[in-house]
């Protein structure tokens, strides 16, 4: 787990407890002792890459300090259907009213890196690296992207804070490309910025005015055939950072990797997500 981020993490696990227990976990005070002592374990229910174990075991301890967990695998190891993940014993009431906040985290950053380390398999070979994007959960970014490295695949920018993204409404805006670039460069210098700087091109057009401009580190190719990419991957020769961004799927991913982009972002790999199968179940 990423440290900077450890308080973040335990703030949206906070929140998250208090989401889903509100003013007390009714259904298991009202037929559980509470001097019952138990143990329980997670199952896979199918194959994955795991991910988000540190964060379960965050949950359980902001639930019940005393509640002892140990964890089976870690973050990034292949799991198969029937295996078991982790194990949690102490209070039955603490272990239920930790379940669906620690299962919810696990189940969804399992399938964004089962998803990561299936995309990024599908383009070994090649020098693209497999990108993703602000396409997140709101509040669960850093979560989200963490299950992405997990898988694989490399981080983009976290937001708008850590690079320049000139895309087609910043474009238009500010009155066209050679604008576009002018400003952000004032922009960095009187602010005494130091970030790189990408801009999205549509066409050829447009990217024959970034190529006569410059002044940029990566260009953004945005829904451009695979043929059109490579294209542009012989026009721009190297000189900048080339990126491929739009509608690429899992059929088309492995053609643009072969085009000789550096980068290609999916968003899928965090948007369009079906949660893990997980369980936890008594461990008798």
């Amino acid at each position: 787990m990423w440290e900077k981020y450890n308080q973040d993490i335990i703030s949206h696990i906070e929140l998250a407890l208090k989401e889903d227990v509100g003013q007390a976990d009714h259904s298991s005070l009202s037929c559980i002792e509470k001097t019952t002592i138990d143990k329980a374990k997670l199952v896979a229910k199918q194959d994955c890459i795991i991910c988000g174990i540190e964060v379960a075991r965050k949950v359980y301890n902001q639930v019940d300090e005393s509640v002892k967990f140990t964890a089976l695998k870690k973050d990034g190891d292949k799991v198969k259907k029937g295996e078991e993940i982790f194990k949690v014993e102490g209070s039955a009431i603490s272990i239920l009213t930790a379940e669906r906040t620690a299962l919810n985290y696990m189940q969804r950053l399992s399938a964004i890196s089962t998803r990561t380390s299936y995309y990024q398999s599908l383009i070994e070979g090649t020098n693209a690296k497999l990108l993703d994007t602000r396409k997140t959960t709101p509040t669960m970014r850093i979560l989200e992207k963490y299950a992405v490295k997990t898988g694989g695949g490399t981080n983009h920018r976290f937001g708008l804070y850590d690079m320049i993204m000139l895309k087609d409404n910043h474009i238009d805006f500010a009155g066209g490309i050679s604008k576009a670039i002018d400003k952000v460069h004032n922009y960095l210098k009187e602010n005494s910025l130091n970030i790189k700087i990408e801009i999205e091109v549509r066409d050829f057009s447009e990217l024959n005015q970034v190529l006569e401009k410059g002044g940029v580190d990566r260009i953004m190719l945005d829904n451009f055939s695979v043929e059109d990419t490579k294209k542009a991957v012989e026009i721009i020769n190297k000189r900048y950072e080339i990126e491929s961004s739009g509608g690429i799927n899992e059929t088309t991913l492995p053609l643009y990797a072969q085009t000789g982009v550096d980068f290609i972002s999916v968003g899928a790999l965090t948007h369009k997500i079906d949660s893990i199968d997980l369980s936890l179940v008594a461990d008798n």
